[in-house]
């Protein structure tokens, strides 16, 4: 039985460029140290968005160019990025159908034991992808490690924290908890 690390989204536009935060900045080493601790494979998503961003519905619900293909904004952070050891997921959107049917792929080769995810965003991405893998593989334990993660606020990440609990995702590290 195998447990997951998903790494969502750990791009230099959600970090400090276009839609970066200082939450985004300080979890970068706590990243770094979960994907260097765990023991199992990890699976980074990439947002990618293509020049005719600002024409789709996101870009008309979020007018901020940001991960278009290609550009250094894209790119996940250099020595998060050093660790990658498969071909990111790239998802032109928010959650990811392509993640799920990986994950079920995978599943069927060798059961998942877990699934664990970190990055960003909370609130955005990270549900999104959370719900999704639920949804494909609602038997495996989904969970989500809110020390590695930062949302567009830090309201609105434990909101995000918060509606995932509702919906069976254990959150693992929680500020509420101490």
């Amino acid at each position: 039985m195998q447990d997951l690390l998903i790494v969502v989204d750990m791009q230099n536009d959600f970090i400090d460029g276009a839609l970066g935060t200082r939450e985004a900045q300080a979890i970068v080493d706590k990243v770094k140290e979960k994907i260097l601790d765990f023991k199992g494979p990890v699976i980074f998503t990439r947002d990618t968005h293509g020049e005719n961003y600002m024409e789709t519905q996101e870009g008309k619900n979020l007018p901020v160019p940001h991960c278009i293909k290609g550009t250094d904004g894209w790119q996940i952070r250099p020595e998060l990025d050093a660790l990658r050891k498969t071909r990111p997921v790239d998802k032109p959107g928010f959650g990811s159908v392509e993640l799920g049917r990986m994950l079920l792929d995978m599943n069927a080769e060798e059961a998942i034991g877990s699934v664990t995810l970190i990055g960003l965003c909370t609130d955005v991405c990270v549900i999104s992808n959370a719900l999704i893998i639920k949804a494909f593989l609602p038997e495996v334990p989904v969970k989500v490690d809110a020390s590695c993660c930062a949302g567009i606020s830090p309201q609105s990440h434990d909101n995000a924290l918060s509606a995932m609990a509702m919906c069976q995702v254990e959150i693992l590290n929680s500020q509420k908890e101490a």
